[in-house]
């Protein structure tokens, strides 16, 4: 994770080690909140819980409980600011019974998130906790029920909510509303998981291997969108809010797309100039597999106005980027596939591809716009791969777009290289790099089906329609921004003719009512290989 300070899954900070105040202790949820909120802005919410259990044993651990703390439950909620910005806050205490939920805490988290969605407010939970709370048993743990419901009807009113998962998060809160954020964080070295390890030793027999349930394996597995210590939290909160917060351009209005000027609107098969070109599409294919070719995070770098990385599966050497952003003045979700290298083979996996959908799901719930970004040199091929149900992946992926109820804006960028390729372009409107192409696999692997052999791979590629121009005259390509002559040769000016070309294509289908947007994509798909 990157949010342009140094905090990504490569901290090596343990589990219990919090620099930001100097000791080896966890930090207390009173220590967390005062990391996050400005000075003197937060205001409590809770109200004393109702009167204390029959049982004299749990009665004694509750006393103990708050002796030691201060606290008389182990969740504290209310509301303050950050950077400015208004948020509710329910943070758990591990101190209080290992943060276990009971009735109490569940009616208190529940009421904490109802009032956030009746005020509008941005959510932030922070959960550390054992799970339910064995003392009240079934009880207590329907009560995850409670909370999810509630969860859902802030999701549901299209409001931001963020979790972040501290050490441990476990059991029925780590199945339940500890992992519903739609952006979920965690600390570095966490335990997170469904069943602690003494009792999975204990009904199973043998020990959980130690690095199934760390955060940083669950981020490498696009589970958990950053890791990030306690001490930068704030930081990444304040900017995630900044976007969430950005006030989109009136439709109609000038997109600029970070590089100040206003794009012209799309125009279907043109290119920048006004020109329709057919480049040698075998020419096209070399000069995109350039090594110095700008790919998705260059794009990024140079044209978002606010950026906040996320995690994808395989870090920083996995072939999927994922991001935060403001583009053209618009908040954006954004996946995009991040070009190989010689030196970095990226392979689109399964993996990758369930990103992707949750990416987009997230989007919609937040209202958003999402931005899919396509270069790749194909799919993952392999018999795990195969096992991965790479190609069931790709099938739900174009479903989930093709659904999606919030506008989605595609932008071919380089190779677009077989199914991987395929699985990010169902959308509103594409645009693509002058040099950019979609085959059914690479020009070497159609030769070898149509001819037995590589040698034809030129042949195949002038004569398969794959280039950007021939692309928009089936109906795929809205706009072909202009490479003068490579994109590779001038990446700054061309990522800023691409931002400027993305900020207009928002702009414009920002200014479509939803029913009509929606209509007009299910029009395209069904026109989508017809010549115009």
């Amino acid at each position: 994770m990157n949010t342009g300070t140094n905090t990504g899954t490569e901290t090596s900070a343990g589990p219990g080690a919090h620099p930001a105040t100097g000791t080896g202790a966890p930090l207390t949820a009173r220590q967390l909140i005062g990391l996050l909120v400005d000075p003197g802005a937060f205001q409590g919410w809770d109200e004393p819980p109702a009167g204390p259990p029959a049982d004299p044993g749990y009665r004694a651990s509750l006393d103990r409980a708050r002796a030691r703390t201060g606290l008389d439950e182990a969740v504290l909620t209310g509301a303050g600011l950050v950077g400015g910005r208004p948020v509710a806050l329910v943070a758990s205490e591990f101190g209080f019974l290992g943060g276990s939920i009971g009735v109490a805490t569940a009616e208190r988290i529940t009421r904490a998130v109802e009032r956030a969605t009746a005020e509008r407010l941005p959510l932030l939970a922070l959960p550390v906790s054992g799970g339910t709370r064995m003392q009240e048993g079934s009880a207590a743990f329907l009560c995850m029920l409670r909370i999810t419901a509630a969860v859902q009807a802030h999701r549901a009113a299209g409001l931001p909510y963020l979790t972040y998962l501290r050490n441990p998060t476990m059991g029925g809160v780590f199945a339940s509303w500890g992992t519903l954020g739609q952006l979920v964080f965690a600390e570095p070295g966490a335990r997170l998981g469904f069943l602690g390890p003494r009792v999975y030793e204990e009904l199973r027999g043998v020990e959980l291997p130690p690095d199934v349930q760390r955060a940083e394996t669950l981020a490498g597995r696009g589970l958990v969108d950053a890791v990030v210590p306690p001490e930068d939290l704030r930081e990444l909160v304040r900017r995630t809010l900044a976007v969430l917060a950005t006030t989109a351009p009136a439709p109609g209005g000038a997109d600029t797309g970070g590089t100040g000027g206003p794009g012209p609107a799309p125009t279907p098969g043109k290119t920048a100039a006004g020109a329709a070109e057919h480049p040698d599409a075998w020419d096209s294919v070399r000069r995109t597999r350039r090594p110095d070719r700008p790919g998705t995070r260059e794009l990024l770098r140079h044209t978002a106005e606010e950026l906040v990385l996320l995690d994808a599966p395989g870090g920083r050497d996995g072939a999927l980027v994922r991001a935060l952003a403001v583009l053209g003045g618009r908040p954006v979700l954004v996946v995009g596939q991040q070009r190989q290298t010689p030196e970095h083979e990226r392979p689109f996996t399964a993996a990758d591809l369930r990103a992707v959908r949750r990416t987009a799901r997230v989007a919609e719930q937040l209202g958003l716009p999402l931005v899919t970004v396509v270069d790749t040199a194909g799919a993952e091929l392999s018999a795990q791969a195969e096992l991965d149900g790479i190609a069931v992946e790709i099938a739900h992926c174009l479903t989930t777009l093709l659904a999606l109820r919030t506008p989605v804006l595609a932008v071919l960028l380089g190779q677009g290289s077989g199914g991987g390729a395929l699985a990010l372009l169902p959308a509103d409107r594409v645009l693509a790099a002058g040099h950019a192409w979609l085959a059914p696999l690479p020009p070497e692997g159609a030769s070898a089906i149509v001819h037995r052999d590589g040698g034809h791979a030129a042949e195949l590629a002038r004569s398969q329609g794959i280039g950007a121009g021939h692309l928009a005259e089936v109906g795929l390509v809205d706009e072909v921004v202009e490479e003068r002559p490579d994109a590779a040769d001038e990446p700054e000016a061309f990522c800023a003719r691409l931002g400027r070309a993305v900020g207009a294509a928002l702009g414009g289908l920002a200014a479509l009512p939803e029913p009509d947007r929606l209509a007009a994509r299910a029009l395209r798909h069904r026109r989508l290989g017809d010549l115009r």
